[in-house]
């Protein structure tokens, strides 16, 4: 006779049996294996009904180079198997006429005994993230991410995340797994098709390196705020639509580059938004007889970027004008005190002071206004000036520069701003030797800027090693560069700083005592460095702080520095190279006209 105690304890064992089919090997192993396609089936019970099928035939193409990158996942039943995810890759691979197809072949009893135990296993802490996307993409297939949400108890921007994760190929998915690839690394590169995340994977190589990934994320992104188009407009390309509704914008997958981000992630279609938008550029300076002027300087126009947005306008029938060409006038922005106050934040400035800059600066806004408000009257005409890079635009007033038509003039005018094609040979060396030297300066503020940004991205601030005497160095330097005017120099610093204790404030100096610990001194030390590098202009062959900070850097991380390093390098050579050889050309000319 079985007593109620003893059933009890039977459902007790059947519960955890359950457990186990879900948090055992059965359900969490990624054993992948090789099944004939004619051996699977579509689940009947599978709510998605209809597929697009010009998105099918280029999966299908995709894997006919590839192969499927991410393998479905399969259940047994009555000798076949039934697809639990993946219908979608099963029909593109029998279009593509494969005999085979990766799966992931899991048991289960049923599928609504199923759901409550994936639902039960996600509310644990500590799931495997790979794992907790896949059985979320599961839920997915029937239900919509706000209610998985609300069964979870998790946010909606989390499940869209890891909705998003369930579609990182397997050879990221190991990284995840390993602990290597953070979670958000995952999203932004599961944000792209499989075959470009398996490109990106083969670039990387076999070694996970976080600072290369992000690149790669970062060079196929774009920021839609600083496109040069409407993102609302649906008719520039007519096929993409809006890029507010589209797909590919990660405001549309969750909160992934911050709240309400809108970041491109389909290079393609951005990159066809973009030319198009020049185009209609063009078009109108065309029919309202407006003057469109590039961003580019003589000095640069032979560069062949540049080459590219000059032909592009002659070839629309424009008169193509350089910013040496032209004399342009910019409304101005008026000035605010908070403005002002940012502005000289690092200076000792009283209330009285800030209001008299802030006065000043008002003067000056009302005297550029007043030359914007007469600009028609002064012989100015409209036009647009755009970035030849991101093809951005604003409207101004243009007045073209009247130059000499005597051309012994020309000749005299100083060296730079004269033509290649107007200077002896022995002139376009000295402009290609300082073209090269403005490159290098360029190509070295660009290696540090990576190297800067490499390290940001490493644990460096929470070092627990003593500081370096470089680091020491680097952080003085900073300080007495950065944050000491030349006022504040020669009052305070004439004599060796003197005594300072009338502006000492002794009840914050003993509270920070009692608090203080090295270790905060020294991680308070590094984040500071890590903000005060300088971009731009300056780099790390020109600059004190900057050097200063690259020499520390390269006792903790030598090996990646030298890395990117090697990259830039080379990069010089080859244009060296170039260099070498456009240089002996012209030499041979100079001797040719000698003999």
């Amino acid at each position: 006779m079985t007593t109620k105690a003893s059933t009890t304890k039977k459902r007790s064992r059947r519960k955890v049996a359950a457990k186990k089919e879900v948090n055992g090997k059965k359900v969490s192993a990624l054993q992948i294996e090789s099944l004939p396609i004619s051996k699977i089936k579509p689940d009947p019970e599978q709510p998605r009904k209809t597929f697009n099928e010009d998105a099918l035939q280029q999966l299908s193409k995709s894997i006919e180079n590839h192969g499927v990158l991410q393998p479905i996942t399969v259940r047994q039943l009555n000798g076949h198997y039934v697809i639990v995810m993946g219908e979608r890759r099963y029909r593109a691979s029998k279009l593509a006429g494969k005999k085979t197809i990766p799966s992931i072949v899991r048991t289960y009893e049923n599928n609504n005994v199923l759901e409550v135990q994936i639902v039960e296993n996600l509310q644990r802490q500590d799931v495997e993230p790979t794992e907790e996307a896949e059985a979320i993409a599961y839920l997915s297939e029937k239900y919509a991410p706000t209610e998985i949400a609300k069964r979870l108890g998790r946010t909606d921007n989390f499940i869209r995340q890891r909705l998003k994760l369930a579609g990182l190929i397997e050879g990221f998915k190991h990284f995840v797994r390993k602990g290597e690839m953070t979670i958000s690394l995952g999203v932004g590169v599961a944000l792209f098709e499989p075959e470009e995340q398996q490109m990106m994977l083969e670039t990387m190589g076999e070694d996970f390196n976080a600072h290369q990934i992000n690149r790669m994320i970062k060079d196929q992104t774009y920021d839609l705020e600083k496109a040069s188009f409407d993102v609302n407009d649906k008719k520039l390309v007519p096929k993409s639509g809006s890029c507010v509704e589209c797909p590919f914008n990660a405001a549309n997958q969750g909160n992934l580059f911050g709240e309400d981000k809108m970041v491109c992630t389909k290079s393609a279609c951005y990159e066809t938004k973009k030319s198009k938008s020049f185009l209609n550029l063009i078009e109108k300076s065309q029919k309202e007889n407006i003057l469109l002027i590039p961003e580019i300087r003589q000095y640069w126009a032979d560069e062949d970027k540049n080459q590219l947005i000059i032909s592009q306008l002659e070839k629309n029938g424009l008169k193509v004008y350089l910013l040496d060409d032209v004399e342009i006038i910019e409304e101005p922005t008026k000035p605010t005190i908070e403005a002002i106050e940012i502005e000289y934040q690092h200076y000792d400035y009283s209330e009285d002071e800030l209001k008299a800059e802030w006065e000043e600066a008002i003067q000056s806004f009302n005297e550029e206004q007043e030359r914007f408000n007469t600009a028609s009257d002064n012989g100015f005409v409209n036009g647009i000036l755009f970035n030849s890079d991101t093809y951005q635009n604003k409207e101004v007033f243009i007045k073209i520069i009247e130059k000499s038509k005597d051309k012994s003039s020309e000749y005299s005018a100083p060296l730079e701003n004269r033509k290649m094609a107007d200077c002896t040979p022995e002139e376009q060396i000295i402009k290609i030797n300082e073209r090269e030297i403005r490159k290098k300066q360029i190509d070295n503020n660009k290696q540090f800027e990576e190297v800067v940004e490499m390290i940001r991205e490493t644990k460096y601030i929470d070092t627990k090693k003593t500081l370096s005497v470089d680091e020491m160095v680097a952080f003085s330097l900073t300080l007495y560069e950065n944050n000491v005017d030349y006022v504040g120099r020669q009052r305070f610093f004439s004599k060796l700083l003197g005594n300072t204790s009338k502006i000492t404030d002794v009840g914050i100096v003993e509270n920070f005592k009692k608090k203080f610990k090295k270790e905060i001194f020294h991680k308070l030390i590094r984040y500071i460095l890590t903000k005060q590098v300088h971009f731009g202009e300056s780099n790390h062959v020109n600059n004190l702080t900057n050097i200063s900070f690259y020499t520390a850097m390269q006792g903790y991380y030598k090996s990646k520095i030298a890395e990117v390093e090697v990259t830039y390098a080379e990069k010089r050579n080859k244009r060296e190279a170039r260099l070498k050889e456009r240089i002996a050309v012209l030499e041979k000319k100079i001797q040719e006209l000698n003999e």
